[in-house]
């Protein structure tokens, strides 16, 4: 096992579902950070930044190699995607970026579900005792960053596009009118504080079930001789499928990112 020493299945899933904490301040609380699914994240984001940049230098005009026929139909298909439901501008200045970064950043993040635990935490586990979460989208941490860092530029956004005072206007006098003003903002905060909640659980729900699904796997391929087999076969059969969920759940947090962008310049 990772821990170097036998473990129930209890133990054994709780093992790798045990974050590296570090409190910044005291005993932590809120105050604690998740240091292997941040540097994970931060890893995969200049890899992802890396791969896009490796791909941009060695662009030709001319007829396009693999590589670079492959970036320009992605962003095809995002810039596709951006331009059927954002039609409030220039998408191109930072929408369809925007979404390109998230689907790539959240693709690479998702597939690290696909690397073994065991492997990962033998070889972390002089960093953290625990061994390193490689999954940042399996912490809810990091998917609520995610989504708060779109909502927080979806309201930047709804102010430029109607102004401070239009935005207060709508806040608070629609959608029912001047007379029912507590029931306007309460019908908006449900709006607003749905949007993130939405938008960070639906990518942590899949992933963090998909982490789980391969534990199990690997408990019943530590069971016995007649039990590899079907494990063996169970745990290909869930890769394969979780591939799809994998470039799935990026594809839903871009597409949801754009619909929000777009939602920031529409009037009630």
């Amino acid at each position: 096992m990772a821990a170097g020493k036998e473990l129930n299945p209890t133990e054994y899933i709780g093992h790798h579902l045990t974050h590296d904490a570090q409190p910044l301040f005291g005993e932590g609380g809120f105050w604690t950070l998740n240091v292997d699914s941040l540097s994970v994240s931060i890893l995969l984001g200049f890899i992802g930044l890396g791969f896009l940049w490796w791909i941009v230098r060695g662009a030709t005009s001319g007829v396009p190699n693999r590589r670079q026929a492959f970036v320009e139909l992605l962003f095809g298909f995002v810039d596709d995607q951006a331009k059927g439901i954002f039609k409030h501008g220039d998408r191109s200045k930072f929408v369809a970026p925007a979404a390109l970064t998230v689907f790539v950043w959240v693709l690479l993040m998702n597939a690290m579900d696909f690397l073994p635990v065991d492997i990962i935490a033998m070889g972390t586990q002089h960093v953290s005792e625990h061994g390193f979460r490689i999954v940042p989208t399996a912490d809810v941490n990091t998917t609520f960053a995610l989504a708060l860092s779109v909502w927080v530029l979806m309201i930047v956004f709804s102010i430029q596009a109607k102004g401070l005072g239009g935005w207060l206007h709508e806040l608070f006098f629609s959608p029912f009118g001047k007379w029912l003003l507590p029931a306007n903002f309460l019908f908006n905060l449900i709006e607003y504080v749905s949007k993130p909640l939405s938008h960070s659980l639906r990518l942590y729900g899949n992933m963090y079930a998909g982490e789980l699904i391969f534990l199990l796997l690997w408990m019943l391929a530590a069971a016995g001789i007649g039990w590899a087999g079907l494990a063996f076969l169970l745990g290909w059969g869930w890769a394969i499928f979780h591939i799809l969920i994998v470039v799935l759940q990026a594809y839903i947090f871009m597409m949801l990112t754009i619909v929000y962008f777009a939602m920031a310049y529409e009037h009630h």
